[in-house]
């Protein structure tokens, strides 16, 4: 391999994240960051709303980025600079208020995005075979004036509301309970590596200097140019047109250009397609290139290489010749994919238990010539073990109470054995494999198998909030708390403000946006192109149980083939170990496995991105700088496209107000 050329000259590159043995922990919760929370809820909050259902993205990048950018600046020219622990609080912050709900539905704007979209589905074409059995505590009936008005202050959805209000409050402390309690197994005692944590953690504070390091302010500007000029053509035409003549025009393709009906001639049911986010490619500069390496080569042997042969070999009887990607994909999916997918996570989950266990007995000897302690390091913010699992503890008991009051004929024997059972062990696993490698472990449709076991025959048990979580990933998160040197119980104070905020200005943005706007329409290309097909989908799932009048069997138990599962088991199963015989990156593995399912529109502009970095600009600013210089990069492009999207959509919103006006 030839030899890294010199790096080129610049200014010296400080570690954004110390991680020394002992560092010093401060507070990161300050009246600074409330200031900061309440302006993401008020300013990020409604532009992440619109832009999901324009464009299939929220703004959680931006939000965090120009909040922490704006709050920085202000803050160091009034003498009061913000501290790292601030800066990442403000992120945590940023990133939890403007997390997009549902990627597939581009739903974002907190917990209210999804009752809005119960509104729609109940409403829906799709749904009209089960509309009537939705329960009433979920959503009002589609003949309410509260869904036939988009009234979201109407008395019919109080129940609903108060539901959400009371599952959102147990899913908090089961996420801060288990979480912390796994943070505590897997890091101070197991000292596991969290191989991600690191880097997490160094882009939540990599603009800490942003005044006084030239290089990282000059990238960061460059990133956010580019991010201007792309967001004023890819977002802002879409959302300007939209709000001007009722209908978007798109100079680029929303979510990408498909070109699957163009080559059904050559290669049938190829879904074939790409996607001019440029996002996409700056997002290859980030992830490591094995895994994005493995993602590409994963959604272009599937769905353009095999679905062709799998279809003259008649195992795609769903397609239909002339069906557009979203359609041919589900089509291919229920046919075959699902249940390979569904295979090779359970091979993922059996490598994961198997690496748990081995783990565990190589480490016999080890444990037994070493000292344990479960005293936590002085000054970290801690709080007494026993009052997180007294946490996850209520919240599991109240969820499964109350599943049972909602659904009396469902099992409670499994309710209890979910909450109280499985899900601290699954927890745990994923955990352990998240400190491990970085990445977590599933099982793919555990409800949706188990519903059909128990035998139960009603729609409802689909909107009861069964207890079936897996917290593993908040270990890591912790993880990422502890390297920037914030105490602890920051995050906890954090999410004791956010709980509050996040309702009421979800509610109020909603509530207006919503009554202001049909959803979808043709103001939201992307709703408008993909809530149809996620309301057939999940009409699909919610009668998997439910008898059919002509005894016919349902389409997603169709799609469950054990022969497929097991061949997808053991492929995976196959292909990790031949990743470990001819010494393959262990991230290329899992990227694979996670691209077996991803439109190659998205994953190969990622890979050229990937690529570009790898093979070219490492080697033009040097490898150590690049992997420093691509965060900061992506978060300036981040920044660029928000704010355009933000102004865009600051107009549209004005706009809508005012035509509710009377004059």
């Amino acid at each position: 391999m030839p030899r890294e050329p010199a790096p080129q000259k610049a200014a010296p590159i400080p570690e954004a994240i110390e991680s020394p043995t002992r560092p010093d922990f401060e507070e990161g919760f300050t009246l600074k960051t409330f200031i900061g929370a309440l302006f993401i809820a008020l300013f990020m909050l409604p532009g992440g709303m619109y832009l999901g259902l324009v464009a299939g993205q929220g703004v959680g990048d931006a939000a965090e980025w120009v909040t922490i950018v704006l709050f920085a600046e202000v803050a160091r020219r009034s003498y009061a600079p913000l501290k790292k622990q601030e800066i990442y609080i403000l992120f945590y912050m940023a990133a939890s208020l403007t997390a997009v709900v549902n990627a597939e539905r581009g739903l974002a704007g907190g917990p209210f995005s999804n009752l809005i979209w119960n509104a729609y589905f109940v409403s829906s074409a799709a749904a009209k075979p089960i509309a009537s059995q939705i329960p009433h505590w979920a959503v009002p009936g589609a003949l309410s004036h509260a869904v036939m008005n988009r009234e979201l202050w109407h008395p019919d959805w109080w129940r609903p509301i108060g539901l959400l209000l009371l599952t959102d409050l147990c899913g908090r402390l089961s996420y801060l309970g288990m979480g912390y309690a796994l943070f505590r197994v897997t890091n101070d005692i197991e000292k596991l590596p969290f191989p991600y944590a690191p880097v997490a953690a160094s882009g939540a504070t990599a603009l800490s200097e942003a005044g006084t390091e030239s290089w990282r302010w000059g990238i960061f500007s460059t990133g956010t140019v580019i991010g201007l000029l792309f967001g004023l053509l890819y977002v802002g035409v879409p959302v300007l047109t939209g709000t001007l003549f009722g209908h978007s025009f798109e100079l680029l393709p929303i979510p990408f250009a498909d070109y699957t009906t163009n080559v059904q001639n050559i290669a049938p049911a190829a879904i074939v397609g790409l996607s001019f986010s440029l996002g996409n490619v700056f997002l290859g500069f980030v992830l490591p290139y094995e895994i994005v390496l493995g993602s590409m080569v994963a959604s272009v042997f599937a769905m353009v290489l095999m679905n062709p042969l799998l279809y003259h070999a008649g195992l795609l009887p769903s397609y239909r010749p002339g069906s557009d990607a979203l359609t041919a994909k589900i089509s291919v999916d229920m046919d075959f994919w699902l249940s390979i997918g569904i295979g090779v996570n359970m091979a993922i989950a059996c490598i994961g238990i198997g690496l748990v266990y081995k783990t565990f007995r190589d480490a016999r000897r080890f444990r037994t010539e070493r000292n344990f302690s479960l005293a936590p390091p002085p000054g970290r913010g801690d709080v007494p073990i026993f009052v997180a699992i007294a946490c996850w503890l209520s919240s599991t008991t109240i969820l499964v109470v109350l599943s049972h009051y909602l659904v009396p004929g469902f099992p409670t024997w499994l309710l209890i054995a979910f909450g109280f059972f499985w899900s601290p062990l699954n927890s745990y696993i994923s955990a352990r494999m998240v400190g491990l490698t970085g990445r977590g472990v599933s099982f793919p449709y555990l409800k949706e198998m188990s519903v059909i076991a128990t035998g139960y025959k009603r729609v409802d048990v689909w909107y009861a909030p069964i207890p079936l979580q897996d917290q593993g990933g908040a270990a890591q998160r912790f993880r990422e708390v502890e390297l920037t040197g914030t105490k602890l119980h920051s995050i906890f104070k954090a999410e004791l403000v956010m709980y509050p905020l996040i309702f009421i200005a979800s509610f109020g943005f909603w509530a207006f946006f919503w009554n202001s706007n049909a959803l979808p329409s043709g103001q939201f290309p992307y709703a408008q192109k993909f809530w149809p097909i996620q309301a057939q989908w999940q009409a699909v799932l919610q009668q998997i149980n439910v008898p059919h009048p002509n005894g016919e069997i349902g389409w997603f138990a169709k799609a469950i083939k054990p022969a497929y599962i097991a061949i997808g088991t053991a492929g995976g199963l196959v292909l990790y170990g031949l990743c470990g015989v001819f010494k393959i990156p262990l991230m290329f593995f899992y990227g694979f496995a996670g691209g077996l399912g991803l439109f190659p529109a998205n994953t190969l502009p990622q890979f050229l991105g990937a690529w570009a970095g790898k093979r070219y600009l490492a080697k033009r600013y040097g490898y150590e700088n690049w992997l420093r210089y691509a965060p900061v990069l992506l978060a300036g492009f981040s920044c660029g496209t928000g704010l355009i999207a933000l102004a865009s959509i600051s107009i549209a919103l004005i706009s809508r107000a005012v035509a509710k006006l009377p004059y």
